[in-house]
């Protein structure tokens, strides 16, 4: 039983997709790990995986290009003859299913994990983009089982044809290991803000600061801290710069990127994601299981982590204002974040963990025609 699993980094597939390869791993199946080189490859490989190299240009736009892109992954598809392949993040989805259609892969399951920079905000440009990726959908997602990690994008796809209802499964993000995200006492002190996150417009990085920017200047007494880099190749990505810059006026601190999160979030009094739509935040239910309250949005893929005044406050996206009265309330009282908190660890246990995660996943792979999974 042979399982390829392809993103469009070698990133994400060590930070969101390991556990899955590893539970496919000890039920038996070999499992190989597809990706664009980079540093995380390593990683990988020391876990005892194979993994292979797969170039891939998250930008290109070039027709021929593209078309090369998914003739070489429907040649190494022929050659690796997988039972099932996994596809996560735009462009796997869209070309792994073409590919894996010339290449006569016996299963393919895709995995939309957010709508993305494409189906955000105007533009010409996104516009063309969007509409370009509409089509490429209905082509690809034929024939192959789709996880959804929220109702919304669910709901989405289907309104707009792009699957069917019979093909479109639910589970909820990538897991979170609640044994090592565990609840810790807040630190004594000045209370910590934080946003963690790939450093996006998108995920609300400007409103984050722009609040921070009005509690200081109404005196709140908080340190309001960024973690996590930039990504030069997403279009949406805040400069370097703009990150120095608003270091420099003292408004927020940017500690970069941390592999350590248990020990970020036991520093944190507040968790805020201010994102203008997700798959489903990992790093919001990482902080519900670490027991931190939570500020986030109304949006997609957030309100599927956070209930209102249950384990954190939910705000209109885009609307610094509302952002920064919710944190001030919640900065203002210690005992309902206490309380929050224990009612998000509770949520993370019950849905979000690897174990519920991995297993609606494997239920995927055997309604895909999957055979042999214990």
């Amino acid at each position: 039983m042979k399982i390829l699993l392809f993103a469009n980094t070698d990133w994400y597939l060590y930070n969101f997709r390991l556990p899955l390869a590893k539970a496919l791993r000890a039920r038996g199946a070999d499992v190989t790990l597809l990706s664009p080189p980079g540093e995380y490859a390593a990683r990988l490989q020391a876990d005892g995986f194979r993994w292979l190299a797969f170039p891939l240009n998250r930008k290109g736009m070039n027709p021929l290009a593209e078309l090369v892109t998914i003739l070489r992954l429907a040649r190494l598809y022929r050659r690796e003859r997988p039972d099932l392949v996994h596809h996560f993040t735009v462009k796997p989805v869209l070309y792994g299913s073409l590919a894996a259609r010339l290449a006569g892969v016996p299963a393919v399951v895709n995995s939309i994990t957010g709508l993305g920079y494409l189906f955000l905000g105007g533009g010409t440009r996104r516009r063309l983009l969007r509409t370009l990726a509409r089509a490429l959908y209905r082509v690809s997602l034929g024939g192959t089982r789709v996880i959804f990690q929220n109702e919304d994008d669910r709901r989405a796809f289907l309104d707009l044809h792009l699957a069917r209802p019979e093909q479109a499964d639910l589970v909820p993000g990538s897991g979170v290991d609640v044994t090592r995200f565990v609840p810790a006492p807040e630190p004594e002190g000045t209370p910590v803000v934080l946003l963690a996150a790939r450093l996006l417009w998108d995920k609300g990085v400007g409103e984050f600061v722009e609040a921070a920017r009005r509690l200081t200047v109404r005196g709140v007494t908080a340190h309001f801290i960024l973690a996590g880099d930039s990504d030069a190749a997403n279009p949406a990505a805040v400069p370097p710069e703009q990150l120095r810059a608003w270091q420099e006026e003292g408004v927020v601190e940017w500690q970069g990127w941390q592999d350590d999160m248990p020990a970020v979030l036991a520093g944190a009094s507040v968790f805020c994601l201010p994102s203008y739509r997700e798959g489903l935040s990992k790093t919001l239910a990482e902080a519900a299981a670490c027991g931190r309250a939570i500020v986030t949005t109304d949006a997609p893929g957030c309100r599927d982590v956070v209930a209102h005044g249950v384990n954190g406050l939910l705000v209109p996206p885009r609307d610094a204002g509302a952002l920064a009265e919710a944190i001030a309330s919640l900065l203002a009282d210690p005992s309902l974040r206490r309380k929050m908190g224990a009612a998000g660890r509770r949520i993370a246990e019950e849905r979000f963990s690897i174990e519920k995660v991995v297993g609606g996943t494997l239920d995927v792979y055997r309604q895909a025609g999957l055979k042999g999974l214990s």
